[in-house]
């Protein structure tokens, strides 16, 4: 069953703090939602699917938000793929839409990021644990794995990797949210302190406390409303694991995830006039950029050169809400602010100085994992009706 034309985006919200204190993590979840719906014109009795991640509170996949907000629902998901889970949670609603399982979804994502990491349990139910765990992976390092293989293997230089930090810094400036406003260069990103060779401080993403929420409605829901409307048109999902041992970390699932989407909206990656990319590191982007397509494998490095990424300059503009490197990245997973800046960018709703003309399709990728191990990756095209 294709969603094409299926689903609509009726409804965002984005939380606009960065660092917040004495709230439950409930409470959180909430403001995303009623944000999101005030956004679409609907009120919670209207909902009747919802989907969450594992950060949303509870063990019981969700039922505890449903319960605390007062749902009454025909439909729940609670699919978890990291900071890619909330682009699934898009398809999975629009899916769920088009099989008549419902008809106003409900997605929120919510959490505290600061001050913290994530530090992986020695859990020997784990598959990985006892080949993976006593080497002490961390984030930072198994994205700084896949830089230098990428580096290794096709001459990719970190004043190319830093463009992209660049870029997100342009559109930053213009968003009063944003963690990090400051315009930054090149030499500024690679004059930074290393953090794991060959990633750079300001290479890396911020940690940020909030959330957000995406309202996705049937077609005859989206026709009452008085929001622009905004048409689900593709989808793609794929995770991508260690092979058996067969490792190539060179690329991402968005090998896969990209073309599934791209077939379904029935357009090619030319078509697309801004792109939101899951920019957990500036690796993240450059392979993410070759592996849905925009430029072939091994060029990313020269794609992202000299502000081919900033709106108004460059051929792609991207992340025009500063991203995850500068802008927010909630709960250590950003996926959902991909969906909610690719909806604004065609509704005509971005901040007025990064504002694409005449932004009629978009794309927005997720990833959740790390590159250099297993991760979730979805793709997501959106046009404007």
């Amino acid at each position: 069953m294709s969603i094409r034309g299926k689903a609509y985006i009726a409804g965002i919200f984005e939380h606009p703090a960065r660092k917040i204190q004495n709230k439950s993590l409930a409470q959180l979840h909430a403001e995303c939602a009623k944000g999101a719906l005030e956004d679409a014109g609907l009120t919670i009795r209207d909902v009747d699917g919802y989907f969450c991640s594992t950060d949303a509170p509870g063990g019981l996949g969700g039922i505890n938000m449903i319960d605390y907000m007062g749902l009454t629902v025909t439909h729940s998901d609670s699919t978890n793929t990291g900071g890619s889970s909330y682009l699934y949670l898009v398809a999975h609603a629009a899916e769920a839409i088009a099989a008549g399982k419902c008809k106003v979804a409900l997605i929120t994502c919510a959490g505290f990021g600061r001050p913290g990491t994530v530090v992986r349990e020695l859990d020997s139910a784990i598959p990985d644990t006892p080949f993976e765990i006593p080497y002490g992976p961390v984030t930072v390092n198994l994205y700084a794995l896949a830089a230098m293989r990428h580096m290794y293997e096709f001459g990719t230089t970190s004043e190319q990797l830093a463009w992209v930090k660049v870029a997100a810094s342009h559109h930053a400036q213009h968003n009063p949210n944003a963690m990090l406003k400051k315009v930054v260069t090149v030499e500024d990103v690679v004059n930074s302190p290393m953090i794991s060779d060959p990633l750079h401080r300001l290479d890396c993403c911020v940690v940020t406390d909030g959330g957000g929420a995406v309202i996705v409605v049937s077609p005859e829901i989206a026709k009452t409303l008085k929001r622009p409307k905004v048409k689900l048109i593709g989808a793609g999902e794929s995770p991508k694991g260690q092979m058996g041992g067969k490792v190539d970390i060179t690329y991402s699932g968005a090998v896969r995830s990209g073309p599934i989407a791209f077939a379904e909206a029935g357009v090619t990656p030319k078509d697309i006039k801004y792109a939101s990319i899951y920019d957990s590191f500036t690796i993240t982007v450059v392979m993410t950029l070759e592996d849905l397509g925009f430029c072939k494998k091994g060029e990313g490095g020269k794609f992202v050169m000299d502000g081919n990424l900033i709106s108004g300059v460059g051929k792609l503009p991207f992340n025009t809400d500063g991203g995850g490197l500068c802008n927010n990245h909630p709960v250590n997973r950003g996926g959902i602010t991909k969906i909610i800046e690719a909806v604004r960018q065609l509704r005509g709703e971005a901040h007025p100085l990064v504002q694409v003309k005449n932004c009629d399709i978009a794309l927005a990728h997720g990833t959740g994992g790390a590159l250099s191990t297993r991760h979730g990756s979805a793709t997501l095209i959106m046009e404007r009706e």
